[in-house]
């Protein structure tokens, strides 16, 4: 192609793919104007603008906007400006369809009314913060009424679902069932009813207390250890096993010590029976959600939506370690 030669519409078209109403159309539009005019008033264009075309087609096909295009070949703009606005809309565009297809999933899985699919559009959309304050909401009509502790009321709120970007089938049913449920009065009254009887009936008020919340947070780096131990497969009569069994009993025993009172003796019979009380924990770890209980429900829900069961604690791991940490002792 001669660098200096000017080149008719018909042949531009040809050259750039593309139509010739559309190379008279940036024309007018001023997006690449031609080198020159002949007498008659037909458009000539030399290599460069012959190239400038080609990127206009090119950036077209990427639903660049005029606008865009007109910065990009002013030097308002680099290309790489450009690549990187559109692959960010690329991204919000794909994260529509992936949300759409798990609407659609659920609706085919499910006989879902007309009210649900209006309901599910409506949460895919919804900005985090407007999800952050449907939570808020719901605990803070929860807990108004009572003296809830306020640690534990930091805990639940604490527990909230984090909807993806792109969420499964699953994880909209789950959000979904959520939303109904933090909508429901009955069940923000039925909640207030369950947490103010076990935070103020039986040992309810002590084990929400604030020392006793202190006291579990002690145990949390210990109680972590032999979930690592566990997860490790460290033998129970190891001496990594003796090590997390003994700190695990020097926490029990402190934990109802006072300035006069030293705590519970540290007896091979102590350890056994925490060794006991260690299994029947693994047994109740084992107890499949309360259908009644909406607190269970609630946990249950933000479990499914966030895709993440809570570590089991070893229970069983951690009696066998008491069990032969308890041979030595009398």
């Amino acid at each position: 192609m001669d660098m200096d030669e000017l080149y008719a519409i018909g042949d531009v078209a040809r050259r750039t793919g593309l139509s010739v109403s559309a190379v008279r159309y940036y024309a007018e539009a001023g997006v690449v104007t031609p080198a020159a005019t002949t007498a008659a008033g037909h458009r000539l264009y030399d290599v460069s603008g012959i190239a400038r075309l080609e990127l206009v087609r090119t950036l077209r096909e990427l639903d660049a906007g005029l606008d865009e295009i007109r910065q990009v070949l002013a030097g308002e703009a680099t290309l790489r400006d450009l690549a990187t606005a559109h692959m960010a809309l690329l991204a919000q565009h794909e994260a529509r369809l992936r949300s759409r297809r798990a609407v659609l999933s659920v609706i085919l899985r499910q006989d879902s009314t007309a009210e649900q699919v209006m309901l599910m559009h409506r949460l895919v959309g919804m900005p985090d913060e407007e999800r952050d304050r449907l939570i808020d909401e719901f605990w803070t009509e929860v807990t108004t009424g009572w003296e809830a502790p306020e640690r534990m009321v930091e805990w639940w709120r604490a527990a909230r679902p984090e909807l993806p970007d792109h969420p499964s089938a699953a994880q909209l049913e789950a959000w979904i069932a959520l939303a109904e449920l933090l909508s429901d009065d009955e069940v923000r009254q039925s909640l207030r009813r369950e947490l103010h009887e076990v935070c103020t009936t039986g040992a309810g008020p002590m084990m929400s207390s604030g020392p006793m919340l202190d006291a579990f947070e002690e145990a949390t780096p210990i109680g972590q250890a032999a979930i690592d131990a566990a997860r490790a497969q460290v033998p129970p009569d190891s001496p990594r096993g003796r090590e997390i069994a003994d700190q695990w009993i020097a926490w029990l025993t402190g934990l109802f010590a006072t300035p006069d009172e030293p705590g519970i003796p540290d007896t091979r019979e102590f350890r056994l029976k925490t060794a006991d009380h260690m299994e029947a924990g693994a047994e109740w770890e084992r107890t499949p959600p309360d259908p009644k209980s909406p607190f269970d429900r609630y946990m249950e829900l933000v479990a499914a939506v966030n895709d993440s069961a809570p570590e089991l604690f070893p229970y069983e791991w951690l009696a066998e370690a008491l069990r032969a940490s308890a041979v030595p002792l009398r």
